[in-house]
Parts: C-alpha cells; structure tokens; sequence
C-alpha cells in the first residue's frame, strides 16, 4: 500500500478528510523543524485533551500512554500549513481561556466529568461552524488524536489486534462479539 491509498484509508477511517493531509501528499516537504510553536504546558494539555478522548482501560492504554501531545505537536509543527498551524496554536489559547472562564481552573485540573463535558461542548460548537472555511481548532485536536493513537504502538497492538505478519490475504475472517479490531 503506497502513502496516498494510506491517508485514503485513514480518512475514511475517521469519516473525512485529515487536516494538512495535503502535506503528506507532497511528503511533508517542510525544510527543518520549526521551534517556538509548542511550550511544554501545551504539550500536557494536548496528552490531557487525548486521554479524555481515549482514556485508559482496564484492557487498554489511553491517548496519553501514546504521547498523543508530542504526536501532535510533531504533526502540526512539521506538515499543517502556516494557516493551520495558526486555527491550532490560537485554538489552544482559546481553550484554555474557556475552560478558565467555564471553571475557573486548568482543564488539567477538571474532574473527569467536567473534562468531558468540556469537550462535548465544543464538539458541539465545531459541529454548528461545519460549512465555515477554516475548521474548528477542537476537531483537528480529536482528529489527531484518533490518528495518532491508532497508529502508535500501543494503539495498533493493545488496543487493535495485531499481527506483525499478516501472511496471505484473507477477506472472510469471521468476527466473534466482544473481538478487537484489526490494526494490520
């Protein structure tokens, strides 16, 4: 499978397109790392915002034990386009500024419920912009938390069944109730 018919894959996958899927197209052509875009406070809260969206389970590791903060920080910072590193940077800031105003603390420091609600509330606020031309800050953050958790080691083999080597193609594996996803 080539890069292209990837990303095809895994945007269906997360139902639409990927947010500076552009990039991989051309093949994240950036020249050199860019600095100053992420402090570490926000690199917490990205693994805090991830591990609201796929928490830990008795079963399987959440976003946070996947680094989503650093995934996502090396994706936005290396392959969005200056736009869209702008929506995610200022939306970071607006987070926290609602959240500040919504609760008068950090969102590091909500209970789990008040950080699901949180989140909920903006997933209905991004919901409600769809049709706008620039996307809403909170969905490219699930977005690249469901990518990156699914295609980190410990999404791909604990929270998917894995198989390091497939073997032969078989079209017609049959599914029990209760059985994981295949990550291969």
């Amino acid at each position: 499978m080539n890069r292209r018919e990837a990303l095809s894959t895994l945007a269906l996958l997360f139902g639409g397109t990927i947010f500076g899927a552009n990039a991989f197209l051309t093949g994240c052509s950036a020249s050199g790392k860019k600095t100053g875009l992420f402090v570490p406070e926000d690199i917490s809260l990205l693994d805090s915002v991830g591990d609201t969206i796929i928490p830990s389970t008795a079963t399987s590791p959440g976003a946070k034990d996947a680094k989503i903060g650093e995934f996502m920080k090396t994706i936005v910072t290396d392959c969005y386009s200056p736009e869209e590193q702008k929506i995610f940077t200022d939306g970071i800031k607006r987070f926290r500024a609602d959240c500040k105003q919504k609760y008068g603390k950090l969102f590091t420091d909500l209970s789990d419920e008040d950080r699901y609600s949180f989140l909920s509330q903006l997933d209905k606020q991004a919901h409600d912009s769809k049709g706008k031309d620039t996307p809403h800050y909170s969905l490219m953050m699930k977005q690249l938390t469901l990518w990156g958790y699914f295609t980190s080691e410990p999404g791909a083999t604990k929270a998917l069944r894995y198989l390091a080597v497939p073997g032969k193609y078989e079209g017609d594996i049959p599914y029990k109730k209760g059985d994981k996803a295949w990550a291969t």
